[in-house]
């Protein structure tokens, strides 16, 4: 991996004959092969399979090694932590059940307690489903981020996978193995972009949709695939109408949130009423992480967070950079996608929260990609990085000291 681009062209592939061509054949002609050639779809499904297997380890290990006490009967507990118990919730029981969990439900858009409860129905729990649920997205998402890499740097071969691999080993990479909502966002917002890029903007329309469904980020998401349309050099205006297509999902859970809460805006308020996303100006709401990672901020079980929020810093600082490089490519559509979730993060109480959203950024990855094939040292050295933090902060996670 890392290899230098001195040799950037598909080496020919000796064919068999009889047999061995027809079946060839008929593999070249199988569903994987419309995604990324066999060998780089086998190359992300592997990363893929390595990094579920490593995050299983840590899950068993981490909460026999560093907790105190004797109280993880079962593996699943372990997965069972922070929002997971907010989405099981909403699987459970839906919006109008109080607070079962603890938060105000609204917050959470409906896309994966839906899947979670109907995976549920196999017998194998609520906790278990959404491990499952993230497990196909990230799948999905791992190889269409690889295509999409492919496409936007042709020249690179097999830029693809290590995108992927980047992505999968991210120091956040957890959430994309838990049962957390962003690996199912990626597996619907990277064949969007992807479709948008070709033009293809029906086929976006509709993933965008369905990202709509996950995450409030959908609303950002829509707001770039506007920008891209009108930005892009295949923009066709008889199919501008399916850009409207990502409001109705959007709309319609508002429109049931009025019907439970009697408010259009009940996920707004929920977030505001749970996590204090209440409107801050980004000058002040920086200026609270600034003095949350230096001075600390303890909640009543007098847990200190100032390392989280430092992080928080960091993922800012990345995030700046990465518009500066998107600007500087005049990819207005994807520097809309980062600008409009930085600044959605930067106008609550204090920013956190963001080193998650970077899992979102296939920009990051796929620069990281790129700068990694060019400047192989840089490669090595952020794994070097990665690697360790992704097994110290899934750790956390698994034993309830991190939320990300």
């Amino acid at each position: 991996m890392f290899e230098r681009a001195a040799a950037d062209q598909p080496d020919a592939e000796p064919t068999r004959p009889g047999k061995g061509r027809a079946r060839r054949a008929r593999v070249d002609a199988s569903w994987w092969r419309r995604w990324l050639p066999g060998t780089q779809a086998r190359e992300v499904l592997g990363w893929w399979l390595v990094t579920r297997l490593a995050l299983f380890v840590l899950s068993v290990s981490a909460p026999l090694l560093l907790n105190r006490g004797n109280d993880y009967p079962d593996v699943w507990r372990a997965w069972l932590q922070w929002d997971v118990w907010h989405l099981k919730a909403v699987a459970e029981f839906g919006y109008n059940h109080g607070e079962p969990s603890g938060a105000p439900l609204a917050a959470f858009f409906p896309g994966f307690p839906l899947l979670m409860r109907l995976v549920s129905y196999t017998g194998i729990g609520y906790v278990a489903a959404g491990i499952v649920v993230s497990a196909a997205a990230s799948a999905v998402a791992g190889v269409y981020l690889a295509r999409l890499a492919q496409y936007e740097f042709p020249e690179l071969k097999d830029l693809g996978p290590n995108a992927a691999v980047l992505w999968y080993g991210a120091p956040v990479g957890v959430f994309l193995a838990a049962g957390y909502t962003e690996a199912l966002f990626c597996a619907f917002a990277f064949p969007a972009w992807l479709a948008a890029r070709q033009g293809r903007w029906a086929r976006a329309a509709v993933f965008v949709a369905l990202a709509s469904t996950v995450r409030v980020s959908g609303l950002f998401l829509i707001f770039a695939l506007l920008v891209e349309f009108m930005t892009s050099k295949k923009r066709d205006w008889l199919s501008l109408p399916w850009l409207a297509l990502p409001a109705v999902p959007m709309l319609g859970f508002m429109a049931y949130l009025k019907q439970v809460h009697g408010s259009w805006f009940a996920w707004q308020e929920a977030q505001e009423k749970g996590w204090a996303r209440q409107f801050t100006w980004p000058w002040t709401s920086i200026k609270h992480t600034v003095e949350a990672a230096t001075k600390g901020h303890f909640p009543a079980d007098h847990t200190d967070w100032t390392w989280m929020f430092r992080a928080e810093l960091v993922a800012l600082f990345i995030g700046l950079a990465l518009l500066v490089w998107l600007f500087w490519r005049r990819s207005w559509g994807e520097a809309a996608w980062v600008a409009a979730t930085i600044g959605a993060f930067c106008t609550s109480f204090w920013i956190y929260s963001l080193t998650r959203a970077t899992l979102l950024w296939w920009p990051l990855w796929i620069g990281l990609a790129v700068l990694a094939r060019r400047k192989p040292w840089l490669g090595r050295l952020y794994l070097a990085i990665a690697i360790p933090l992704a097994a110290l902060w899934a750790a956390g996670l698994f034993t309830g000291r991190w939320s990300g």
